[in-house]
């Protein structure tokens, strides 16, 4: 009979204790893009949705308050609605002529149109009273004028031209010259009444028949010019836009310039020459 090998007894060796561990189990990482919610999340997704439904009925609320309010402030405009025949809210004559058609009155052509008035003033535009102050002014001139000659003319009767025979001489013409001193200073004046400087020359000459033209340069050029050791008084002085009669001694006889008189005075100036008629 076959024996067989004796198996050796394996001696068991006494159980470890056994222990429990926890293992913590690492959770898959996401995808790119996506995001995992925690349960804290979910929690407050539910709050928030709690949160809405109370906002949404408390909106409704508020909507439902002030659609009465808008109610409220619309009854009066609805309710308000006064009869014609109450005296306080009736029709007055101001509305009745508001709404009435407008009026018109037919005019004959030939009515002219009463000026625009206000506050009892007439409406005038700015030429008008421009062109009133110029004539106003022209005719202020023209007083002032007119006063001047007046308040000379009872003097201008006293130099009345004077008769003279024969030829204009120097001598005689400065006699006669010598009559009008005193005569004011007039712009265009060749009378009495005041003279401008060729307008005494132009008198004096012509109680001698010889007309001569109301320029001082004209004057100078209808006589001959003389040398001035040759000059007697009655000769003309003729200087650049003046002219006057020559008095000796260096002076003129003239009408000066306007504010003065008719007089005698030293010839101010070597820029002259001597001209006799």
């Amino acid at each position: 009979m076959a024996r067989f090998p004796r198996r050796s007894r394996a001696t068991t060796s006494p159980k470890p204790p056994i222990r429990t561990a926890l293992v913590r189990r690492e959770t898959p990482s996401a995808p790119v893009g996506t995001e995992t919610a925690p349960a804290p999340v979910r929690r407050e997704h539910r709050s928030l949705g709690r949160r809405m439904r109370s906002g949404g009925a408390k909106n409704v609320v508020v909507m439902a308050v002030a659609a009465g309010l808008v109610g409220t402030f619309a009854i009066p405009a609805y309710a308000f609605a006064p009869g014609t025949d109450g005296i306080q809210f009736g029709a007055t004559a101001e509305t009745q002529l508001t709404k009435a058609q407008p009026q018109a009155v037919d005019v004959a052509d030939d009515v002219i149109a009463a000026p625009l008035s206000q506050d009892g003033y007439d409406a005038v535009s700015g030429e008008e009273i421009r062109a009133a102050e110029e004539a106003r002014a022209a005719e202020e001139a023209r007083q002032a004028a007119a006063a001047a000659m007046t308040s000379y003319a009872a003097e201008a009767s006293q130099y009345a031209p004077a008769q003279v025979s024969g030829a204009a001489s120097p001598s005689a013409v400065f006699s006669v010259a010598q009559q009008y001193l005193g005569v004011p200073y007039v712009y265009g004046g060749a009378t009495p009444a005041g003279f401008d400087c060729s307008g005494l020359v132009k008198y004096v000459y012509a109680q001698f028949g010889i007309d001569l033209p109301h320029s001082s340069t004209a004057q100078g050029a209808a006589g001959t010019q003389i040398p001035l050791s040759e000059a007697v008084p009655g000769d003309l002085v003729v200087m650049s836009g003046h002219i006057g009669f020559y008095a000796g001694d260096g002076q003129i006889l003239h009408a000066p310039y306007e504010g003065t008189v008719v007089r005698i005075q030293p010839i101010w100036t070597s820029d002259y020459w001597i001209v006799r008629i």
